[in-house]
């Protein structure tokens, strides 16, 4: 059996909106996410982490931001993508951690949700799947309210 881990990591800034996309769940805010696709952080992060823990490069490689395919795409189905790519090439996910970083919207109530649609999405057990959320005491752009940063590490296997 081979095992490997991946990291991903993705920022948005906030913009205009009513509501936020995180790991698959939408969750009423002042403003929304500014990006090509719904702005989805938690789930681009993971999908960085797939994609380098399997050696296939990014999210920005598969899905690029120039093409007009992905504009407004729902990262669940990029998620399912990615997935498919993985198990593909004989991997299956072990487990993924996910880090939140802002100050707003708070995180905490929705993480049962947002686990929920990862594991659905990626066929795991949803104890496989850990949420958590975090502030940066006010400093830099996340402590501003200017954005939402999103921290990924998955483990996967090959037999």
């Amino acid at each position: 059996m081979k095992i490997r881990i991946g990291q991903g990591v993705d920022v948005h800034a906030f913009g205009d909106g009513d509501h936020v996309m995180l790991a698959g769940v939408r969750i009423p805010h002042s403003r929304g996410l500014m990006a090509h696709s719904d702005g989805d952080v938690a789930l681009h992060a993971l999908c960085d982490a797939m994609l380098g823990a399997a050696a296939l490069g990014d999210i920005g490689r598969h899905f690029p931001p120039s093409d007009p395919r992905w504009a407004g795409a729902d990262s669940r189905e990029l998620l399912r993508k990615v997935d498919l790519l993985l198990k593909h090439d004989g991997w299956s996910i072990i487990n993924a951690d996910i880090t939140l970083v802002c100050e707003q919207p708070k995180v905490s109530p929705h993480t049962g949700a947002m686990r929920s649609s990862i594991a659905e999405d990626l066929g795991i057990d949803i104890e496989n799947v850990s949420i958590k959320a975090t502030t940066t005491e006010g400093l830099g752009f996340c402590g501003r309210g200017e954005g939402i940063t999103a921290l990924a590490v998955v483990l996967i296997k090959s037999w």
